[in-house]
């Protein structure tokens, strides 16, 4: 299986990855995200360390119990051969329907068939008032015209 693009990357085909991987983590669909990484992915999210498909797709089911009203926006950071770092936040509530902005940063390497071999994520939650939110859209892909992380002076 092969995931375009493809590895070496230059800044175009990086920041179609990072937003192909925005679009797919904004979708909140665990096995439609699980697809861009190798079965034996390893990963480390926060505290958390996963290897494999059936790992993230449990984790990624958790987490958006968890996180209600999740959106999504990440910018490429910088680039180099079969890695991707990428600089992100996103938005959401919890069941007492307090409001984070979570800040973060993902390193990310690639197989040959532009699978992710490897993601390294450091986060942090800020609680935000319902209306300091930024990331206004419909549950899924971020439409086009919304501004992104630079735009938004995060």
């Amino acid at each position: 299986m092969s995931r375009p693009p493809l590895p070496p990357f230059d800044a175009e085909t990086a920041a179609i990855k990072t937003r192909l991987a925005e679009d797919a983590w904004n979708s909140r669909d665990p096995d439609k995200v699980a697809l861009a990484y190798t079965p034996e992915s390893q990963w480390r999210n926060r505290e958390t360390f996963l290897q494999g498909r059936e790992e993230i797709i449990a984790f990624l089911m958790r987490k958006w119990a968890r996180e209600q009203d999740y959106r999504l926006i990440k910018e490429v950071w910088a680039f180099r051969e079969n890695r991707i770092a990428v600089r992100f936040a996103y938005e959401w509530r919890d069941e007492q329907d307090q409001w984070f902005r979570s800040y973060g940063n993902e390193n990310w390497e690639f197989d040959e068939a532009g699978l992710m071999c490897r993601r390294i994520a450091s986060i942090n939650d800020v609680p935000i008032e319902a209306r300091e939110r930024l990331f206004h859209w419909p549950q899924g892909r971020r439409p086009d015209e919304h501004p992104g992380l630079s735009d938004l002076g995060l």
